[in-house]
């Protein structure tokens, strides 16, 4: 009797021990899946928290550390439940196994109502996930491109460089752009999406405009060397030209009023010297580009050009006056009948549809005939002033053609 009672106890235990187990089993699937779960959710909030930076995905963010405070509550549980339980033991007393057994069930189902909070919060989020994983996919492509226009124009520096041209600038700014890739090689995890593609864009754009410049690098000195050797052969010109200015200086000063010339006495020293400088500016554009220094020739030659322009006008100036005056000496009267034409069709169409005309169309091409008839009635005097009757002329010119303006303006806008 009392060995059959022991054997049905002890098999009561094995079940209670067994049932235990099985508890264990059950909670540590539950735990690994929980586990699991949660690693799996916490990339995607890393994608989103790369991609995405609205409230929106801050929110989600919130959720899923809370979320993780409780996982981590469930799980402090179910250890403390291994933990106290030693199931292998061979004297494991049957109510113990039973404590055990209960406590590991409440661990795992606790885990598994979290797993469930989690697989649900996981689905909430696929919106978010899709739109940041779109956002993700432009970024690989970006550095890609990026990453590609870097290689070319370093490929370009290399050809340049092997044709015996220093392209220090480029190398410079070439280098300059090593900090931004090893920046956008962190990746939008570290810097975000938005910034990683804008950068990314930012290094494709100055490679791509480094290569075009080095690839015009050649071509570039050529012209330059063609603008030199121009800009030689127009100062020299010029020079000639200024040394022939005397002459026509003398010939107005002997043929017309002081008024007629006074302001060109100046011409031929301040042509010299204007020359003069040009040509020590070549003379330093001329180093600058045995020294390759690009940016340096070509603001010296925009500069020496510049000047150029400003002496050539100013030589031109003398023969353009003496001609100009040497033509209204002999007849005045066609720059007047010029300057008369322009007032008859200002004043034709200032009536036209109108039996009277405008006043404000009207008086100043009045005044315009007064002042026309005024610097003709000059003329007369002992020592005509021609060049102030010039100016006149075209002054008067440019008021009518102002009136002019304004009357298709007004019927334009009407």
């Amino acid at each position: 009797m009392t060995t059959a009672s022991r054997r049905w106890f002890g098999g009561r235990d094995e079940s209670r021990r067994a049932d235990a187990q099985a508890a264990k089993d059950a909670a540590a699937a539950a735990f690994y899946e929980l586990d699991t779960a949660q690693r799996d959710l916490r990339i995607s909030m890393e994608t989103i928290a790369a991609a995405d930076g609205s409230p929106a995905a801050r929110q989600a963010g919130e959720g899923f550390a809370a979320l993780g405070q409780r996982i981590d509550q469930v799980s402090h549980v179910y250890i403390e439940a291994v933990d106290a339980h030693d199931l292998d033991r061979v004297d494991l007393e049957g109510s113990v196994a039973a404590r055990a057994r209960e406590q590991l069930t409440r661990a795992r189902d606790e885990l598994v109502r979290v797993k469930g909070e989690l697989d649900r919060f996981a689905q909430g989020l696929q919106p978010l996930l899709d739109k940041a994983e779109t956002q993700l996919a432009r970024v690989a492509p970006a550095r890609e491109r990026a990453r590609a226009a870097l290689l070319a124009a370093s490929a370009a520096l290399d050809e340049v460089r092997g044709k015996g041209m220093r392209a220090d600038e480029f190398a410079a700014r070439l280098a300059a752009l090593g900090p931004e890739l090893t920046l956008l090689n962190q990746g939008a995890a570290q810097h975000g999406v938005q910034e990683t593609v804008q950068r990314a864009d930012r290094i494709l754009r100055d490679a791509e405009a480094i290569r075009v410049e080095v690839e015009r690098l050649p071509e570039r000195a050529a012209e330059i060397d063609r603008r030199l050797v121009s800009l030689r052969t127009r100062a020299q010109a010029l020079r000639n030209r200024a040394d022939r200015v005397d002459p026509v200086l003398s010939e107005l000063r002997r043929r017309f009023s002081a008024a007629c010339w006074q302001d060109l006495q100046h011409v031929p020293e301040q042509a010299v010297r204007d020359v003069a400088r040009a040509e020590e500016q070549l003379k330093e554009a001329a180093r600058a580009r045995e020294e390759q220094r690009w940016a340096d020739v070509a603001a010296l030659v925009e500069a020496v050009r510049g000047a150029l322009d400003a002496t050539d006008e100013a030589v031109s100036a003398a023969q353009d006056r003496l001609s100009r005056l040497e033509a209204v000496a002999r007849d005045p009267q066609a720059e007047v009948q010029r300057t008369r034409f322009a007032i008859r069709d200002a004043q034709r169409l200032a009536m036209e549809g109108r039996s009277v005309p405008d006043p404000r169309h009207a008086r100043p091409l009045d005044e315009s005939v007064a002042r026309m008839e005024r610097a003709l009635a000059g003329l007369e005097e002992r020592h005509p002033d021609y060049w102030h009757f010039l100016q006149e002329m075209e002054q008067v010119r440019q008021g009518v053609a102002r009136v002019v303006s304004d009357i298709r303006g007004g019927r334009g806008s009407g």
